[in-house]
């Protein structure tokens, strides 16, 4: 394995000069990732953060996941060629979700072979993890859903994934997963609700239940489609796109912003309206996610998460749903 900084940098520094984040060669890193110093949500981790644990206690335990992929799918080689140093690779259609069939294309991986794979990562009960990929963060989004499901509590997300770790100067390392000491995690399923194509159908048609869909939204209008056998959406369903949860860069935007476009697709903390999310534990499912197949909707279940909106996944989602030939709507 061979540990490299990105190109013209020598390292994160946590210091700012002029509220800029500078990189240890003393060149401040874009001014487009000057907001990744810190970030508070429970569920997120920034470059600095991430980079000043790994510093200051390099034997911290902390396990790092690599997921690359794209919808052409897993990407092994973007993780040989760069990966921040000590991450191991996690293909997400293999190892992330279970054979594509009537539950869609990306079902819930058995536990068991979850069990195998988070162990095979170093993953213990109590360990802290930390989920990143290449892109805008839909597949790590699934692995920190996934290891939720599992039962682990901290689990966090990196704000702004491999592209603001590089832009901020972090070290890279490149070749193949160095072997780890195997964990000892007992996934024990359901730390996270889940909801199936019934109930997922229910949610939708109920005025006072909502079921967000994750996709682009000429997909969910049925304008194209370039996965499924029939274009458009669940009947009743509300289309918003996990795009408009991020900056241009890849980033979370702020706990305020978040709650202002949950709220304007009909979805609000603390209140029992019509769409609401219900935080009694007793109570049934009003608000789910769903996308094409159970990936980009745990994207929404973070952002919701990070303010404090709890979504059930709908791991099927549109793919399932057309698989089994249920009516289908088109339009906004």
């Amino acid at each position: 394995m061979t540990v490299r900084c990105a190109p013209g940098r020598t390292g994160i520094r946590s210091a700012k000069t002029a509220g800029v984040q500078r990189t240890g060669c003393g060149e401040p890193a874009s001014a487009r990732y000057s907001k990744m110093g810190r970030v508070s949500q429970r569920w997120l981790i920034s470059v600095t953060e991430l980079s000043d644990v790994l510093r200051s206690s390099p034997s911290s335990g902390v396990v790092i996941l690599d997921v690359r992929w794209t919808l052409a799918g897993s990407d092994p080689h973007g993780y040989a060629e760069g990966h921040i140093p000590g991450a191991v690779f996690v293909d997400l259609d293999r190892d992330l979700a279970g054979p594509p069939g009537a539950g869609g294309r990306h079902p819930l991986p058995d536990p068991e072979a979850l069990q195998i794979l988070w162990r095979a990562a170093g993953i213990d009960n109590d360990a802290s993890v930390v989920v990143y990929d290449g892109g805008l963060g839909l597949a790590a989004a699934r692995a920190w859903w996934l290891l939720r499901w599992s039962g682990l509590g901290q689990v966090r997300f990196l704000d702004g994934g491999f592209a603001a770790w590089t832009a901020a100067g972090g070290p890279v390392a490149s070749g193949p997963s160095a072997a780890r000491e195997s964990g000892s995690i007992t996934v024990t399923p359901g730390g996270l609700p889940v909801v199936g194509i019934d109930e997922a159908a229910e949610i939708a048609a109920d005025s006072a239940g909502t079921l967000l869909d994750a996709r682009a939204a000429p997909r969910f209008r049925g304008e194209v489609e370039p996965l499924d056998p029939v274009a458009g959406h669940i009947p009743g369903s509300v289309n918003l796109p996990f795009t408009e949860l991020v900056d241009g860069d890849g980033l979370f935007r702020p706990a305020p912003e978040l709650g202002r476009v949950f709220a304007s697709h009909g979805v609000r903390a603390g209140t029992d309206g019509a769409g609401s999310v219900r935080a009694d534990p007793g109570s049934s499912v009003r608000a789910a996610a769903s996308c094409g197949s159970g990936v980009t909707a745990c994207h929404l279940i973070l952002a919701g998460a990070v303010i404090g909106l709890d979504f059930a996944l709908f791991p099927g989602s549109y793919s399932q749903w057309c698989a089994a030939g249920r009516p289908v709507a088109v339009g906004p």
